[in-house]
């Protein structure tokens, strides 16, 4: 089945085309929320909001983009998002305990994450680098995100944050460079 085909089955509301649609990006979402997340249930979670939501919203799909496209731009909107909430939901902690000395924060929740796609011999360091991504600008750790992590060729990366090529391998220059040096400060700090 062609794409072009696929979308028109969704369009139509055919629930096969939507159990094709989910076989076929499930895993490339996973693996998107998860090297955003760094965290199991709540990528899992997310995928489920990127499918109910390209279900809902299909019919404003327009087939100028390569549907993969659309799709990842609904799941790194929907990653910076729970990123965004997470931030407010450590403040609002920290705040809180300052006035409830028995309440329990989850801020180095995520700090312990490892990610599958991710093969670092020492676990330190792998903790260094999850807590140097999660530093990064959002739009450092996309391109980070859907180049090492998912593979992703410049040009698709272009497509889906709807920028040019060039840009794209600007924003990648400065993202490794920002990246390094946070890497470089942490190994200081311990070493």
């Amino acid at each position: 089945m062609t794409e072009a085909q696929l979308i028109l089955q969704l369009k139509k509301g055919e629930r096969q085309a939507y159990q094709t649609l989910v076989k076929s990006y499930q895993h490339k979402v996973y693996n998107t929320a998860l090297g955003f997340l760094q965290d199991n249930d709540d990528a899992q979670d997310l995928v489920q909001e990127v499918f109910i939501d390209v279900y809902h919203n299909i019919h404003q799909f327009k087939e100028t983009a390569k549907l993969s496209t659309w799709i990842y731009r609904i799941t790194i909107n929907k990653c910076l998002e729970e990123l965004r909430r997470r931030k407010r939901k450590k403040r609002m902690a920290f705040i809180i305990s300052i006035f409830d000395s028995n309440y329990q924060t989850e801020i180095d929740k995520y700090s312990d994450f490892e990610h599958p796609g991710i093969k670092l011999e020492n676990k330190e360091h792998h903790q260094y680098l999850n807590e140097a991504l999660l530093a990064l600008p959002e739009h450092y750790r996309t391109v980070i995100v859907l180049h090492k992590l998912e593979g992703l060729g410049q040009q698709e990366i272009a497509d889906i944050l709807d920028k040019s090529v060039s840009a794209v391998e600007s924003i990648m220059v400065r993202a490794k460079q920002q990246l390094k040096l946070l890497l470089i400060d942490k190994l200081k700090d311990k070493g």
